[in-house]
């Protein structure tokens, strides 16, 4: 059995105090991992501790060897006022404009703080999705986003898989999660 990306075994993570755990599973590579449960049971947690920022209070995050991970938070960074355009967010990531919808793909030149809500949802998710990284990490991708952007973000996602990325996605969207992860583990 080929080594996990990801080997997790009784992780308890938080901040000032635990918040998520114990918790312990395997992500492997081409498999989408769903994460789901209410409200502040930690899915987030779960997803700054994998990329070192919440404290572990007990338990273990094994990584395989040189694993580069790639986060899409759920509350992206501000941009107001920041002259940067969807085009120079993809080369920072190094993320290909290519295959982008069309919906988008027209709206590269833009400044991000012009671009609507959903639109600029779909580009922090495209520059991670498409970025060098062994596993992405995603919080609430589907939020801001169309069906037409859902659809487009479920098959990017199975492309993603499919070339050997590991993803684990957090979500209250259960039609999503069941429409694209191969299992999923419960929080809460």
């Amino acid at each position: 059995m080929p080594k996990p990306l990801l080997d997790i075994d009784a992780l308890t993570a938080g901040y000032t105090r635990p918040v998520v755990g114990p918790l312990s599973f395997r992500l492997a590579r081409s498999e989408i991992l769903g994460v789901v449960g209410p409200n502040a049971c930690g899915k987030s947690t779960l997803l700054a501790a994998l990329t070192g920022s919440a404290r572990i209070f007990s338990g273990q995050i094994g990584k395989a060897a040189g694993l580069q991970i790639s986060l899409q938070q759920q509350q992206p960074p501000a941009i107001d006022g920041l002259p940067i355009n969807a085009t120079d967010l993809l080369a920072l990531t190094g993320a290909s404009p290519e295959e982008l919808p069309p919906w988008l793909s027209t709206q590269l030149g833009k400044r991000l703080d012009r671009l609507s809500g959903g639109q600029l949802q779909f580009l922090y998710l495209w520059s991670c999705l498409l970025a060098a990284a062994d596993v992405v990490l995603l919080d609430e991708p589907t939020n801001n986003l169309d069906p037409e952007g859902t659809i487009f973000l479920e098959r990017v996602l199975q492309r993603r898989a499919d070339a050997g990325c590991g993803l684990l996605v957090v979500s209250h969207d259960q039609r999503f999660i069941n429409a694209v992860c191969h299992r999923k583990i419960s929080l809460g």
